[in-house]
């Protein structure tokens, strides 16, 4: 044997080290394998998507958007190796966009100026000395990309050129993988693990015949490995990363799913993991009424198409999972969807949908618990005026969590009115020198700005950081005669701030919401502050605010015994690491507690539309108390 073959058992065994147990596999040799290619579309495919784009429109021009993006790649020069900071990532990314849009444009027109340009890539990326290991979604998203480009373009590609991109995939993909130093990915339960193991896979699939009993554990090592992460969708499909996330490690876990079902004609039961095939209604409840998505943690509010929902629906046979994708699809712009690195498999997983009886979804409620319970509530899937309401507890401890335990996002007459700010670019904090990703109470990231609770839509208490080991489920929740209605018990959150506290969210009659905090101070006076962000245009006048945006308004209004101070926060930075905020403001009030006292306060936000002009307070509230 060998050293680098010795070197290399060694470190595959140390890599299984604490990967839980999963039903016994059996996988083909290399002579029973389908040949290239293989990888989420096999030979003779492609003639069903070119079936699809000749009847159905929207394939069609979403067929020629991708066309037109790899023209656009043609004169473009190779990727270069340019790191910046520790990330290689945009690079990967970039790599996995063009490789796999050039690569499709081949497979279907058959032009060789798309198989040209693509192998041109390919044979750039593997001369890098490496895909940068340290930080290996780097290596997971390149591996990715060269795997898709090598199997799908095998059977013209020279041997000079398969070799070389073979030995890239080996060599620069595969074996760090292997390596401890590199692969903790295989524990843990975010998005990580997700991304790390498809691209791994798909090098594993790509090079099958030239290392069969390597690529053969590799895959079974990732069909232990990846449950756990697909663990944490259960029990409602709740993702805890949130929206932008979702985006990330779902795409890529059904980007494997796909695959290994493709080449193996089984997802080893990876399917009945719970909540994971739920998982689309969870991501389809966070688009709001305006088209912008419930932007808690780590993630942007913007939204957009997203391929493995049609993935998702095709295997739910449940058409009202795209009823967002449908209105994305109904723009004139599909250029803009190619943007997306993955976009590609849309084409493979939508082309036999039938998106005319796309219908919009039965419930206006959903709730998800999990790590990061949340509930949404709307008064209409089609009228972008309508209300939407987002809620959301659960933990900062989860990964790329926000001290946001008990915040919304509100929305009425086509206007958010309540907003998240999101998050801030890692690069801009990393370079310099901040910590972004601790979990400690004492952590740097809490010092950020955007991520503590002082910037969320929720309660500050004597001005100190929600506490991070606490958690909060929804524990009640209603849905019916003119009440949409959920409550945290958030006194976790606050342990020792606050002897209790819980948040109940409801939106009363389709009209206006209510935020209603009970809470009871600890055995010592304390102040609590109440916040809401929002980017529009406050007016305070006595115990109420108004609102106004885009030529709307929003009124809030507090009923409470205790004596308030309506107030405003500037969100501009006070440090040289935190982002500007322009056009928002935290709006809201403070009041103090007295030792042990208990406090109800209630919050109303009434849309400038709403016709009824007048609240019975103490009626809703019999309502809300029914519940418990």
């Amino acid at each position: 044997m060998n050293l680098k073959k010795g070197l290399l058992i060694i470190l595959f065994a140390i890599s299984l080290t604490g990967i839980s147990n999963a039903q016994n596999m059996i996988l083909p040799d290399a002579s029973k394998i389908l040949q290239h290619p293989r990888i989420l579309l096999t030979g003779g495919e492609e003639a069903m998507i070119k079936q699809s784009i000749a009847t159905n429109p929207t394939w069609k021009k979403m067929h020629e958007a991708i066309l037109q993006s790899a023209d656009n790649l043609l004169e473009k020069p190779p990727i270069e190796r340019i790191q910046i900071g520790r990330r290689l990532l945009d690079k990967s990314r970039e790599a996995l966009r063009r490789i796999f849009q050039l690569s499709y444009a081949w497979r279907i027109t058959g032009d060789v100026k798309y198989f040209a340009r693509c192998e041109k890539e390919m044979i750039a990326i593997s001369r890098f000395t490496d895909w940068n290991p340290t930080h290996f979604l780097d290596v997971a998203e390149m591996t990715m990309a060269m795997s898709i480009g090598y199997d799908w373009l095998y059977p013209k590609l020279s041997d000079a050129s398969r070799k070389s991109i073979s030995e890239a995939i080996t060599y620069k993909g595969i074996y760090p993988s292997l390596d401890p130093l590199y692969n903790s990915w295989l524990t843990a339960t975010n998005n990580w693990n997700q991304v790390c193991n498809a691209g791994i896979t798909y090098g594993a699939l790509a090079v099958y015949e030239d290392h069969t009993q390597l690529a053969k554990s590799l895959i079974e090592r990732a069909v232990k490995s990846i449950p756990t992460c697909m663990g944490e969708y259960k029990p409602d499909g709740a993702y805890p990363e949130g929206y932008g996330y979702w985006g990330y490690g779902t795409s890529f876990n059904v980007m494997f799913l796909s695959a290994i079902e493709k080449v193996f004609g089984s997802d080893f039961g990876l399917n009945n993991t719970p909540g994971f095939l739920q998982t689309g209604q969870f991501f389809e409840n966070m688009t709001g009424a305006t088209g912008l998505c419930f932007n808690w943690g780590d993630s942007g509010q913007g939204g957009s198409l997203s391929p493995a929902m049609f993935w998702l629906a095709q295997k739910n046979k449940d058409l009202s999972q795209l009823w967002i994708e449908k209105n994305y699809l109904k723009q004139d712009d599909y250029l803009k969807f190619t943007d997306d690195r993955l976009l590609p498999a849309v084409m493979i997983w939508g082309k036999d949908l039938p998106l005319d009886k796309v219908t919009e979804p039965k419930s206006m409620f959903w709730k998800g618990q999990g790590a990061n319970p949340v509930c949404m509530m709307r008064t209409s899937w089609s009228d972008r005026n309508a209300l939407f309401v987002g809620f959301k507890v659960g933990s900062a401890s989860v990964n790329h969590g926000h001290m946001d335990i008990g915040s919304f996002v509100m929305e009425s007459d086509g206007t958010r009115w309540a907003s998240d700010f999101g998050m801030q670019d890692y690069e801009s904090l990393e370079s310099k020198g901040i910590q972004v990703f601790g979990r400690t109470q004492d952590a740097q990231r809490w010092s950020i700005f955007r991520i503590n609770n002082r910037a969320h839509s929720t309660l500050t208490v004597d001005n100190q950081l929600q506490v991070v080991k606490g958690y909060a489920k929804i524990d009640k929740f209603f849905d019916q005669s003119g009440l949409m209605f959920a409550q945290s018990d958030l006194t976790s959150v606050y342990e020792n701030q606050l002897a209790s506290e819980k948040r109940g969210i409801a939106l009363v009659d389709g009209h206006y919401v209510v935020i209603r905090d009970e809470m009871e101070a600890t055995n010592k006076p304390t102040t609590v502050r109440w916040t809401m962000m929002t980017s529009a245009t406050p007016v305070i006048r006595g115990n109420s605010i108004t609102f106004s945006k885009e030529g709307h308004t929003l009124v809030m209004t507090v009923k409470t015994s205790s004596k308030i101070r309506m107030k405003t926060w500037s969100t501009e930075p006070t440090t040289n690491y935190d982002a500007p905020n322009p056009g928002k403001t935290l709006v809201g009030f403070e009041f103090q507690l007295k030792p042990n006292q208990k406090q109800t306060i209630q919050v109303q936000l009434v849309p400038g539309s709403c016709k009824v002009k007048k609240f019975d307070f103490d009626k809703m509230l019999v309502n809300w108390y029914q519940l418990k």
